[in-house]
């Protein structure tokens, strides 16, 4: 099956639905990584919205890559509660961990908040990181 095969079923799979903007994006980059221009406009055109409509939630959520990234990622949370439990001293090993072969990207709270510092891996929280265990999550991403 062709990508834009793919793309045409998964807004056919979501097009009736109230709201289908947001789960058909989720479903294009699980599906290729990304959603780039000539899926906004396979999408703005299936659902019957401008590009600008769908750029524009694309744009917002920080989830929404434009190009894929083949590296796997490590979303570190640096929110208030987990910089009051030091996420911030963290940071330097866990750059020096992730070097080029690993993906750190910032999120602003993964609802763990009495037990910070925090990351994920997926669908995976880790939780009460330290140092260590913040480098060994990394290196076995």
């Amino acid at each position: 099956m062709s990508s834009s095969q793919k793309l045409a079923e998964i807004i056919a799979d979501h097009k009736g639905r109230e709201g289908a903007l947001l789960p058909i994006l989720h479903d294009v980059q699980e599906e290729f990584g990304c959603v780039d221009e000539n899926s906004e406009k396979a999408i703005a055109e299936g659902l019957n919205l401008s590009r600008a409509e769908v750029h524009g939630v694309v744009s917002f959520y920080h989830d929404f890559l434009k190009q894929a990234d083949p590296r796997p990622v490590v979303q570190i949370c640096r929110a208030e509660s987990c910089k009051a439990r030091g996420v911030e001293a963290l940071m330097d090993d866990a750059n020096q961990a992730a070097g080029e072969r690993v993906k750190l990207s910032t999120v602003y709270c993964l609802g763990l908040c009495s037990s910070g510092p925090n990351a994920r891996i997926g669908d995976k929280l880790h939780a009460r990181l330290d140092s260590a265990a913040l480098t060994k999550l990394i290196e076995n991403a």
